[in-house]
C-alpha cells in the first residue's frame, strides 16, 4: 500500500527491534451475522516506545443489517492521540475487514486510510505498486473513483471497473485487474482483501508477503472456544463470543493464535468465501509479475515499510 501512492509504511525501530508493516484481517460468518469486538491498537507500550512505533492509520469496515457499508477509520501519527484505535469497537456483521497502516510519503489523512469503499464493496491492501501515472492513464475517467493518493485505492478502482466489465463478477474483476498490473506495472506485492455484505475475496500475489487462512468451525477446532485472536505485539485484537456457536473463515497477514490449522495461501492464489460460507480457491495468477521489484528497487521509505518484523 505504497504512498506516492502511499499506503506502505515505515518499519520503525526501537533499539534493535524492527516493527513490521500494514496488517490485514478479514472475517466472514455468512449467512449469519455475528458480534465481534475489535481493538486496532492495543500494545502496552511506554510513551517513548509509542513515539517510534505508532501506526499511521487504522480502519474497520463492516456492514449494517440492510447491507450498507460502515467504515470507521482514522489517520494516527506518532505523538498523537491513540484513543480511536485503542477503544474497543463492538460491531455486528456477517463480514469484517480491519487494517493497520504504516505510511511512507504522502499525507496522514483520512482519505488515505484503509479500508476503502466503492460501490458498496470494502477493500484493503498490503504491498507496493509503482508506475502510478500509467495506472492513472489506464483508469481514465474511472480515476474519479479515487479520493486519495494511494496505489491501493487506484488498484481498487481498477477492480471496480473490471468487475463491471465482467457483469458484476468480482472474482473475474479482481483477477483481470491484478493481471493488468502484473503485466504492465512495477510490482512488489499485491495482497488484498475485498468484502461485500455476505462474501469475502482474498488474493496473495506474488510470494513477497504472507497471507493466511483459517477455516474455523463453531467453537474452533477444539469445539468449545469463542474467537480470541491477537496479532504480534498486540497491534490487532479480535474477540467474539458468538463464534463459539457459529463457523467462520478468517484471513490475516499473520497467524493470530496458536491453532495449527492456519494455512498459508499460495502465491497467485485467489480465495473466495461465498454467502453460505462455501470456500473455493485457485491459482489465478500462476506467472510472476513481469516487472517484479525487490527491496533494493524501492524508495528507502517504501523499502523500510516492506521489511518483515
Amino acid at each position: 500500500m505504497a504512498v506516492r501512492g502511499p499506503g506502505t509504511g515505515h518499519a520503525r525501530k526501537t533499539g534493535d527491534e524492527e516493527v513490521a508493516v500494514c496488517r490485514l484481517f478479514g472475517l466472514i460468518s455468512s449467512p449469519l451475522r455475528t458480534h465481534a469486538t475489535f481493538w486496532l491498537l492495543d500494545a502496552p507500550d511506554s510513551l517513548s516506545a509509542q513515539s517510534h512505533r505508532e501506526p499511521d492509520g487504522t480502519g474497520l469496515g463492516y456492514y449494517a443489517a440492510d447491507g450498507t457499508p460502515e467504515v470507521h477509520k482514522a489517520p494516527i501519527a506518532a505523538y498523537e492521540d491513540r484513543a480511536f484505535a485503542q477503544e474497543a469497537r463492538e460491531v455486528e456483521s456477517a463480514t469484517f475487514l480491519a487494517h493497520i497502516r504504516y505510511a511512507s510519503t504522502g499525507g496522514l489523512e483520512l482519505r488515505n486510510t484503509h479500508p476503502f469503499d466503492q460501490h458498496g464493496r470494502l477493500f484493503a491492501h498490503n504491498g507496493v505498486i509503482e508506475g502510478l501515472d500509467a495506472l492513472d492513464r489506464h483508469l481514465g475517467e474511472d480515476r474519479s473513483l479515487v479520493r486519495g493518493d494511494t496505489d491501493s485505492e487506484r488498484f481498487f478502482a481498477l477492480v471496480t471497473r473490471e468487475t463491471a466489465a465482467h457483469g458484476g463478477d468480482v472474482s473475474a474483476g479482481l483477477v483481470a485487474a491484478a493481471r493488468w498490473v502484473a503485466v504492465n506495472l512495477p510490482l512488489y506485492a499485491l495482497n488484498v482483501i475485498l468484502l461485500t455484505p455476505r462474501e469475502l475475496w482474498a488474493l496473495r500475489y506474488p510470494a513477497t508477503h504472507e497471507l493466511y487462512v483459517l477455516r474455523r468451525p463453531a467453537g474452533g477446532h477444539q469445539g468449545s472456544r469463542h474467537l480470541d485472536h491477537t496479532g504480534r505485539g498486540g497491534r490487532l485484537r479480535v474477540r467474539s463470543a458468538h463464534l463459539g456457536d457459529v463457523p467462520s473463515v478468517v484471513v490475516a497477514s499473520e497467524r493470530m493464535d496458536e491453532s495449527p490449522h492456519w494455512q498459508l495461501m499460495e502465491p497467485g492464489e485467489l480465495l473466495h468465501v461465498g454467502p453460505e460460507l462455501e470456500v473455493t480457491s485457485r491459482i489465478a495468477l500462476p506467472e510472476p509479475p513481469a516487472h517484479l521489484l525487490t527491496l533494493s528497487d524501492l524508495r528507502p521509505e517504501a523499502a523500510a515499510s516492506q521489511r518483515p518484523a
